[in-house]
């Protein structure tokens, strides 16, 4: 019997192409002290959206994007709200509890 399975980065792509899954997936990642782990966290779920489609409606070109979400990525709050409102999310600050 031949079993087809996906594997875990395609099972994550698709399911980052919900936005409530999206937000939690962030969320997650902004709970880490390392930066890093957010950006990384949101170019998957750029990727999961398309690239080059996230980068159009964002007004940004591609490769400032990936370098924008790279480990090594600094992105300036302009172009973190624009590629977060391109992908129909926002960024929210809270009272720690």
């Amino acid at each position: 019997m031949n079993m087809l399975t996906k594997s875990y980065r395609d099972s994550l792509l698709e399911s980052l192409q919900d936005q409530g899954e999206a937000a939690a997936y962030l969320d997650a990642a902004l709970e880490d002290e390392d930066s890093r782990v957010f950006l990384l966290a949101l170019r998957d779920v750029a990727e999961a959206r398309g690239i080059s489609h996230v980068a159009a409606e964002a007004d940004l070109n591609r490769e400032s994007l990936y370098r924008m979400l790279s480990e090594e990525g600094n992105p300036r709050l302009s172009s973190l709200d624009a590629l977060l409102r391109a992908l129909g999310l926002r960024l929210a600050v809270e009272v720690r509890g």
